[in-house]
């Protein structure tokens, strides 16, 4: 065994690649100490344990049809259609981003090694981690208020993260995290672009990730894979996630690949990630593979041609008549069963391995351990949070308290209020519009010239403003600092 090997497995606690236990000393967020009643606790010496469970279980869609709202919207982009709060699950599309954050033991461990090849295997990792907790979730998050917020701070891991819903139509989620320690900066802007198309929802995260690690001033810049939820009108909800995520290091030239499989013949390809790093002079360094629900594995090139050569020897062999099969059913996708778990080639380094969902995880919403604390209010929470934070949200905390009445009715004043905070921005954009034209035409006359853009005061979002990312080239959205001084006497009343 290599050096390479060495380290990663002592990483992870395994004993051999074939083994299939596993620590999590290094990954887990969470206090070791258990509430026998699974809610909140503070113990003796004052150390805040964070909820293992959700106020009530997850609120049942069996008496609710989704195809007479979504039967007139095949092939429509559904941003703008408004769906009953059932079909929800109880966190904002903010928190649901926050869940990129689960993994962040991996950045740290980047931060840490001096080969950049080390570092882009457990960056890779993390990308992959970072859409790890949408396994099984096919609960639509809350859309954002325009202004909506969320923080999360978690000393533990050493991090801090400030979110904001920085447009409406179309939507856009901006979002930056940093290190406490000044070793990294992740941050990015998401426009989900849906689309129902008769049997399933598409989801293209449209928007650039980008990852800093500081101490080595380099840059990391990847978008998300595209998401497909499936049996939207019949059958059981399952999930895909498939398309090409490219991670470029934007300081060394490396780059890695990774092939986000669809299920494919038989349902053998399903959540299976491959893939490879190559160096600026495009050389294959590494061979990624693995499963987004399981584990990621790094093997060398030759070690990984000379396995496949070997493994289509021994299939070939072996071939079996097996009945044809495809995604595409007649009346319902039917997800192919989860086939034999990663099959580890010998000589591989384990870079990941997802954490196991609690027991109840099924009744509620299938968050896992992670995603169960996000809408918690910590004790004084409330008075240090902006007011535009989504855990103050009552359509939200009706939702997860199981009130499905309070939380429809809650959605649909919080609605109609932004509708009509939109056409009160709408006057006064005009109003000013007709008033800087006025205005121009007489200064132009005497030779003064006025900037046209539009005054603070319409201007809703307050963390972010639009800029260039500048890695990538690309518009972005950028966060301007300042939200931790805990100063929001200017913020906009959305609730």
């Amino acid at each position: 065994m290599n050096s390479e090997e060495e380290f990663y497995d002592a990483e992870t606690g395994l004993e051999s690649d074939d083994s299939c236990e596993v620590s999590f000393k290094d990954a887990l967020v969470f206090d070791s100490k258990k509430v026998t009643d699974g809610s909140s606790a503070t113990h003796e010496n004052g150390v805040w344990e964070r909820r293992k469970t959700l106020p009530a279980e997850m609120i049942s869609r069996n008496n609710f049809s989704v195809w007479s709202i979504l039967k007139k919207c095949i092939g429509m982009e559904l941003s703008k259609i408004a769906m009953p709060v059932v079909f929800n699950e109880p966190l904002s599309f903010l928190q649901r981003i926050s869940e990129y954050m689960e993994h962040t033991h991996l950045i740290h461990k980047a931060c840490s090694l001096s080969d950049s090849i080390d570092r882009m295997q457990v960056v890779a990792a993390f990308a992959v981690s970072a859409v790890a907790s949408q396994w099984e979730r096919t609960g639509k998050p809350f859309n954002p208020l325009l202004g909506e917020t969320y923080e999360l701070i978690r000393e533990d891991n050493g991090y801090r993260l400030i979110s904001e819903q920085v447009s409406h139509h179309p939507p856009v989620s901006a979002f930056h995290a940093e290190s406490l320690k000044q070793e990294f900066e992740f941050h990015g802007s998401i426009y989900p672009k849906l689309k129902f198309w008769g049997k399933s929802v598409e989801a293209e995260p449209k928007g650039t990730m980008t990852l800093e690690l500081l101490k080595h001033k380099e840059a990391y810049t990847w978008t998300n894979p595209m998401c497909c939820v499936h049996n939207i009108i019949l059958g059981k909800l399952w999930i895909e996630q498939y398309g090409t995520v490219e991670i470029v290091n934007h300081s060394t030239g490396d780059k890695c690949v990774l092939n986000f499989k669809p299920c494919g013949m038989f349902g053998k390809e399903l959540h299976r990630v491959e893939g490879h790093i190559q160096d600026k002079s495009k050389k294959k360094r590494r061979v990624i593979y693995g499963k987004w629900t399981e584990c990621m594995y790094s093997v060398d090139p030759k070690v990984y041609e000379s396995y496949k050569k070997s493994d289509k020897k021994t299939a070939g062999e072996t071939k079996k008549l097996k009945q044809e099969h495809s995604c595409e059913g007649e009346e319902a996708d039917d997800m192919p069963e989860v086939q034999e778990t990663v099959t580890v080639i010998p000589g591989s380094a384990l870079l990941w391995r997802i954490t196991p969902r609690p027991p109840h995880s099924a009744e509620m919403y299938n968050f896992t351990s992670f995603a169960m604390t996000l809408n918690e209010l910590e004790p004084g929470m409330d008075r240090l949070l902006a007011p535009t934070d989504c855990r103050l949200r009552p359509d939200i905390r009706a939702m997860e308290n199981g009130d499905i009445d309070a939380a429809s009715v809650e959605k649909e004043r919080l609605e109609e209020k932004q509708r009509a905070s939109r056409r009160e921005r709408s006057k006064d954009e005009e109003d000013w519009s007709n008033s800087f034209v006025i205005r121009n035409r007489g200064q132009q006359q005497q030779g003064i010239v006025e900037s046209s853009s539009s005054p603070d005061c319409i201007q809703i979002n307050k963390w972010f403003q639009q800029g260039t990312n500048p890695h990538t080239g690309m518009e972005d959205w950028l966060y301007t600092g300042g939200y931790f001084d805990r100063n929001y006497t200017d913020c906009p009343n959305i609730y």
